[in-house]
């Protein structure tokens, strides 16, 4: 009697403080849905004297131990880069990689951050015209969703940071790259400039479970501006919840999570992945550790 195996699936996550991402138990409900057999392990990145020496080893001891693949993450996705034979479009306009994969003995690097958002976004606002969108973050996830909001066609993009500096910088190679109207300012500029605006994007770690509190002042928020916040852990973080109070419809950091996770799969398996029954499981496993119970 012939018994057919069910395809193994080996997939790691590269960096500091990985234990507790969601990613694993994501790829593995999907990969177990579709008839794989997938596992997912993190491998923490301790930064040491040289993390590109270091990091090289970890990829190529992934290679050795028959991975089939690996995401990266903080403060990985820009050292990688050195390290790769070839990369994707999105990952050569942001500078930064989050999924790798060989083939043919080459390293492969793509950034499905930026496909992520712009799948979010489309789900959550269809055919809208985006208009104008002030965007508060410059560092690694305000670039992917700046060239992804500038790929959606919007109006104008104003890229406000703590840093003018690094606002101007990314403004500046978002207007070369996309050709589209794009300015940087400072957050005291937010006053002025929100009530112009159709879109208010928050790609800063204000509003994680570590970095309380809202990037923006509540009575800057009012109809008929939206607003998306990035941060998914919380869901519910205090941006969303004051801006749903003000009448403001909002936009979770659920559907770029689960879309970043889906387009890396797809990578990864070559199957096309369900991303109704992927963005389920991963409000279940919010859900799940919001009470701390374990996910059946």
């Amino acid at each position: 009697m012939t018994t057919t195996l069910n395809r193994s699936v080996l997939i790691g996550l590269i960096g500091h403080g990985v234990g507790p991402s969601l990613t694993p138990p994501m790829h593995e409900m999907e990969g177990a849905r579709q008839g794989l057999r997938y596992l997912y392990r993190t491998i923490e990145f301790s930064p040491d004297n040289d993390p590109r020496q270091r990091l090289m080893e970890l990829i190529r001891s992934a290679r050795a131990f028959g991975f089939d693949g690996l995401n990266l993450t903080y403060p990985v996705k820009q050292t990688a880069l050195s390290l790769l034979d070839e990369m994707s479009t999105s990952a050569h306009m942001v500078g930064a990689v989050n999924t790798v994969r060989w083939q043919n003995g080459r390293l492969i690097g793509h950034n499905t951050d930026v496909s992520g958002f712009r799948a979010a976004l489309d789900d959550a606002l269809g055919s809208e015209p985006l208009g104008r969108i002030v965007l508060i973050g410059a560092g690694g996830a305000g670039s992917a969703v700046s060239h992804a909001v500038a790929m959606r066609g919007a109006e104008h993009l104003t890229i406000v940071d703590a840093d003018p500096h690094r606002a101007r910088d990314l403004a500046n190679n978002i207007s070369a790259l996309h050709h589209q109207a794009v300015d940087a300012a400072s957050v005291d500029a937010l006053p002025s400039l929100l009530p112009l605006a159709q879109g208010l994007i928050n790609a800063t770690p204000i509003g994680m479970a570590d970095h309380p509190g809202s990037a923006v002042d509540a009575n800057l928020l009012r109809p008929p501006l939206w607003v998306c916040d990035v941060v998914y852990r919380p869901v519910e973080t205090e941006l969303l919840l004051t801006a749903r109070h003000r009448g403001c419809r909002t936009i979770s950091g659920l559907g770029m999570a689960m879309h970043q996770a889906a387009d890396a799969f797809e990578l990864f398996t070559g199957k096309i992945a369900d991303r109704s029954a992927m963005l389920t499981h991963l409000k279940h496993l919010v859900a799940a550790e919001n009470s701390s119970q374990p996910v059946h």
